[in-house]
């Protein structure tokens, strides 16, 4: 157990009340994490949180933030410190898309939007939480990327274009960061059974995209959990600057 072991560590997830940021929340709980759930509405992060709250009493506590927030992000990040005295993982996992279709019908504000949330405020969250793990000398940071990012699209090409530049984001940070013993990665799911992907594994291409995965089935928000775990743990020490793709063989 010892290369998964996260006991004594303090884990931020953001968009963790449902979903996959859910999944890895609970996961690293199990580990003996403390875990902080954050999404936009408090309701739903503190049902987590009480769920996590009821298997290890203190494990969890619920801090709502909008990622279009700075203020937000940095009340997140102090409410953090005072009920756990540190960050040692962060996981951005939180992200928006607001829009579907042609690159040519999309508003200016839904582009804006689209990488604000996706980028700039893991960009945020990252400075605001790197410089204790500096100090410490230790830390890992785990972005939620996706394999959109590596792909064009049709209908999905502004989400994909900002799952791009986490890709990149997390390649610089690793160099940035490496030198301090703190890691930086990616995780690029495929498409996962989730409320947020609802509009494509429930669209009409759902059958389509079934046949075009060797394994036959989408993803489950569990199957993303275990990689963020091993990213997180000493299992992951010695990576940085990667991402690992979970989708059930799409891009192989």
């Amino acid at each position: 157990m010892e290369l998964f072991d996260l006991t004594g560590k303090v884990a931020v997830i953001t968009g963790s009340s449902r979903g996959i940021g859910r999944a890895i929340a609970e996961r690293m709980a199990e580990h003996g994490a403390n875990v902080v759930i954050s999404s936009r509405n408090l309701a739903p992060c503190e049902e987590v949180a009480a769920a996590i709250n009821a298997k290890r009493p203190g494990a969890a506590i619920a801090v709502a933030a909008s990622l279009s927030s700075k203020a937000e992000l940095e009340r997140l990040v102090a409410e953090t410190r005072k009920a756990f005295g540190r960050i040692d993982v962060l996981v951005c996992n939180a992200a928006s898309n607001p829009y579907f279709g042609p690159m040519a019908g999309v508003s200016d504000d839904a582009f804006t939007k689209t990488l604000q949330n996706n980028v700039i405020a893991n960009h945020w969250l990252v400075q605001m939480a790197a410089p204790e793990m500096i100090e410490r000398r230790d830390g890992a940071i785990i972005i939620v990327s996706s394999i959109g990012g590596l792909r064009g699209s049709t209908e999905i090409g502004v989400y994909n274009i900002s799952k791009a530049a986490d890709f990149q984001l997390a390649r610089n940070l690793a160099q940035e960061l490496g030198p301090h013993n703190i890691r930086v990665n990616c995780i690029a799911p495929g498409l996962v059974k989730t409320d947020f992907a609802r509009a494509l594994w429930e669209g009409p291409y759902g059958e389509e995209l079934i046949k075009a995965t060797p394994l036959r089935r989408f993803g489950e928000p569990d199957d993303i959990a275990g990689a963020a775990v091993f990213l997180a743990g000493r299992a992951g020490a010695w990576m940085t600057g990667q991402t690992i793709i979970v989708d059930g063989g799409v891009t192989s």
